[in-house]
């Protein structure tokens, strides 16, 4: 993991030196020294990378949760396969969730994406229940974790702009939260965890430089062209259909 997960530190530092992004960090101090769930809200393909340097300047780094489907290009195998990260597969999650918990345990970070999947109104979208139950069954808190303005660069229904455009990138993070109890508690803890992490967004957004009104990367709601999270999900329910029906299309083919 060592090796490789430097390398790519060194990638991402001269990433940021070509295209310029200005970086802010926000309240490094609330990374735990030990074990911890980083829960990120997930806006674009690569917001993994300020996150990445802003543990970098605490010293520590991070296993990520990632889809599975990374698993069919060779040199994503190798990254996984090198820098610890964790695949997961939506149709058999026990074995990412075991190995995610054992890591934790071991006194590691886990980054988890909360929504599962990218936002494309920016807003964030339903959480799913894993990152409250790997920290509760791990004894570890949850740290909320919110980036913006990554998905000006690379990401859903945005034009691309990876150029040296100087782009401002938050990343805050929140004060650890412990949660705890039965199964029932941590349905209501991932809804508080979306409250923390909405309000966190918020307070980013209100300090993050203005934009002019109808850019693509802005959510409906501050004046962007963005969609409303109903008309997000009408896109996203047919992209999910087209998917299904692409694999469908596959698996008679084979």
């Amino acid at each position: 993991m060592e090796p490789v997960y430097r390398t790519l530190e060194t990638i991402a530092v001269s990433i940021r030196a070509v295209q310029g992004t200005r970086l802010r960090f926000d309240g490094l101090d609330n990374i735990p020294a030990g074990g911890g769930v980083l829960a990120i809200n997930h806006t674009a393909y690569a917001d993994f990378l300020p996150v990445g340097l802003a543990l970098k300047e605490r010293g520590r780094r991070a296993r990520f949760m990632v889809k599975s489907e990374v698993m069919d290009l060779a040199i994503m195998r190798f990254l996984v396969a090198h820098t610890g990260s964790v695949p997961v597969d939506r149709s058999a999650g026990s074995e990412a969730y075991r190995a995610a918990v054992d890591a934790l345990e071991n006194g590691e970070l886990v980054a988890v994406y909360p929504e599962s999947t990218i936002s494309r109104s920016f807003e964030p979208k339903e959480f799913k229940t894993g990152a409250v139950r790997m920290a509760v069954e791990a004894d570890v808190p949850v740290v909320p974790v919110v980036v913006w303005g990554a998905q000006r660069q690379l990401s859903k229904g945005v034009k691309r702009n990876i150029g040296r455009a100087h782009i401002p990138i938050h990343v805050a993070f929140g004060r650890p939260v412990t949660f705890a109890g039965s199964d029932g508690d941590v349905v209501a803890a991932t809804h508080r965890l979306h409250e923390l992490m909405v309000a966190a967004l918020h307070r980013v957004q209100d300090g993050y430089p203005d934009a002019p009104a109808g850019v693509d990367w802005l959510p409906a709601r501050l004046g962007g062209s963005a969609p409303t999270p109903e008309e997000a999900l009408v896109i996203e329910d047919a992209e999910a259909q087209e998917k299904a029906a692409r694999r469908a299309a596959k698996r008679q083919g084979e």
